[in-house]
């Protein structure tokens, strides 16, 4: 899920404590002490998100590279292992809520939501969790001796661009971390980070614009499927993006 706790009433943050909270809420990274973290820093603090995914892409290719000095295997679990490291693995939590959610719900949008909140862990968190790092592993081993590897700093960055588009188009299931994020995100930081990434993605690896039709298609399919999105879904839809660009980047070096 999107990380949560440290939350308390603020004035208006700043840039520089927009940054520190960005990077407080969506990493494990060192930062600089703030107080009284309330939902207006949480929320301002989303237009850096995308930079965010980012510093954690960056981490993540250094990892990936040193480990492929020694053979592709290598390569994949460092990078993986910084993935989850550097992200604190708050986004698997979702993945695994959710999975439990759909696994015990049988169709009951009522149902999902009640597991949704159950802070016990499942089985069916546990395979969707394992499966998701067992297949980024592969994927990013698959993508090590092609050294095409640079491309991998925009992945994170596009998944937590779609976080602003998800919280932004659609309403929360009930009050809490979704809703606060949602409050202040506006249309203008979610085009002028999505041009930005697709700037990008057009020059160094242009199968990442697939995050344009992954990103409104998970979103459609929580709007059919619950009717909106909480916390967890966020997460969740996160790890997908990931991989389901990690498996575009790969079929552009294949």
């Amino acid at each position: 899920m999107l990380n949560g706790g440290r939350h308390h009433d603020s004035p208006s943050p700043t840039i520089g404590r927009r940054l520190g909270v960005a990077f407080q809420f969506l990493t494990r990274l060192p930062t600089p002490p703030l107080k009284e973290i309330g939902p207006a820093d949480f929320s301002r603090s989303s237009v850096f998100f995308p930079l965010v995914g980012l510093v954690v892409g960056v981490g993540i290719v250094l990892a990936a590279m040193l480990g492929g000095m020694i053979n592709a295997a290598m390569a994949g679990l460092g990078g993986m292992i910084v993935w989850v490291g550097v992200t604190g693995g708050l986004h698997l939590d979702g993945l695994g809520d959710v999975a439990d959610g759909f696994g015990a719900a049988h169709g009951d949008p009522d149902r999902f939501q009640q597991v949704l909140r159950d802070p016990h862990v499942g089985s069916f968190a546990v395979i969707a969790i394992t499966t998701q790092i067992a297949a980024k592993l592969v994927l990013l081993a698959s993508l090590a001796p092609s050294g095409h590897l640079w491309p991998l700093v925009l992945i994170p960055a596009w998944a937590r661009w779609g976080a602003l588009v998800w919280s932004r188009t659609l309403p929360p299931l009930w009050s809490g971390t979704g809703e606060r994020f949602a409050a202040e995100i506006g249309w203008s930081t979610v085009i002028l980070w999505g041009g930005a990434l697709a700037f990008a993605s057009a020059w160094i690896a242009p199968n990442l614009l697939a995050a344009l039709i992954i990103v409104p298609a998970i979103g459609l399919f929580w709007r059919w499927q619950l009717g909106g999105i909480s916390g967890d879904c966020l997460g969740a839809s996160i790890e997908v993006t990931e991989s389901l660009l990690l498996l575009a980047l790969l079929i552009r070096s294949a």
